[in-house]
């Protein structure tokens, strides 16, 4: 099935116009829609999924262990256990090691890349949840909610004598995005702002309103055109300027957003909802933005973007019941899968 709504709206300097204001994209980004599914089973729940470039794996966290995923063949390589509440996973090529983090633990689990092998555990802090590796400070960030801190790791840390650094975010994170130039943006999903961290001193430098988002909690960044976009669960995409903070656009997604991403080799962002809606954005001029949005699977909530081929993965599964309030529904026994999104050939 293949649905799609664009609009393409010029921003108002002073957002006091309504942001869909003109309708007629100049360039229109990829058409997408989803290609295949990785029926893929198993035990567990999910959280964040992480593409690594190098060896062509997604890494999906499902609760109590994280599996690679082939996307090549669409096979797990990969099952790495020992976790108690699995959120997300960030690999740091250089150093030989992929961090995920556990939030019931309140740690950090540190694995070989090419043999999977556990090699030890961080102390991170309470509810560690979203984690990047950011390559232009080489180091591992972890948000963690409850305890409202920002863990700062070096990759190489010495596994037994080592201590992660920490950063008080003064409100309760979500997820996180780094500009490789020495900041890192936290969504503070309990204050409605952005968190400006700067890595090297490990102190925050700013705070930024996300307009009329609330619930921040999927988290992108555009580097070369200083861009966030920031996913929030009042079904808003707040897209901003990573350089002051100014709203720029506001546009409306789908509802459980977890997770947004950029690719740079198209220049669109993306924003995954849980009610099985994939919005997609693109910056067309210095003061326009072409939307579009198309439909996944239900629970599609978070994704990993692969930016070589221009796909997306998505997990989700097959659910046995509607959603309870306050509660996710319960999910069908081993149908856990992966929704792969890619721009429709021409």
């Amino acid at each position: 099935m293949k649905w799609s709504n664009r609009f393409s709206f010029v921003l108002c300097a002073t957002l006091t116009c309504p942001p869909a204001a003109l309708y007629a994209a100049d360039t229109a980004p990829p058409e997408y829609s989803v290609q295949k599914t990785f029926q893929i089973g198993g035990a567990g729940r999910w959280d964040y999924a992480t593409f690594d470039p190098d060896s062509h794996l997604l890494y999906v966290t499902r609760s109590t262990h994280t599996q690679g995923i082939d996307v090549n063949t669409g096979k797990v390589v990969a099952d790495i256990d020992g976790q108690k509440r699995a959120h997300g996973t960030a690999i740091a090529t250089s150093a030989g090691r992929g961090f995920i983090s556990d939030g019931e633990d309140g740690s950090v689990v540190v694995f070989d890349l090419k043999t999977d092998k556990i090699l030890g555990k961080i102390t991170a802090a309470d509810d560690a949840d979203g984690i990047i590796y950011d390559p232009g400070s080489n180091r591992v960030l972890v948000a963690c909610g409850d305890s409202q801190k920002l863990i700062v790791i070096d990759p190489t840390i010495d596994l037994k004598t080592g201590k992660a650094d920490s950063v008080d975010l003064g409100g309760k994170p979500e997820f996180l995005a780094a500009d490789g130039a020495g900041k890192a943006y936290v969504n503070i999903n309990s204050k409605n702002e952005i968190a400006v961290v700067d890595i090297k001193t490990l102190a925050v430098t700013a705070r930024w309103p996300t307009g009329s988002g609330t619930r921040p909690a999927g988290l992108a960044i555009d580097p070369k055109n200083h861009l966030l976009f920031v996913g929030c669960r009042n079904q808003k995409l707040i897209i901003m300027s990573a350089d002051n903070g100014h709203v720029l656009a506001e546009p409306a997604i789908g509802s459980g957003n977890d997770a947004c991403k950029f690719d740079p080799t198209t220049g669109e962002a993306f924003a995954s909802c849980g009610d099985g809606t994939l919005t997609i954005v693109k910056q067309t001029s210095p003061d326009k933005f072409d939307v579009s949005a198309i439909p996944t699977k239900p629970g599609a909530r978070t994704m990993a973007v692969d930016p070589d081929t221009n796909t997306l993965y998505l997990p989700t599964a097959e659910f046995a019941s509607a959603r309870a309030e306050g509660r996710r529904p319960a999910m069908k026994p081993n149908t856990f899968m992966i929704v792969v999104v890619a721009p429709i050939k021409q």
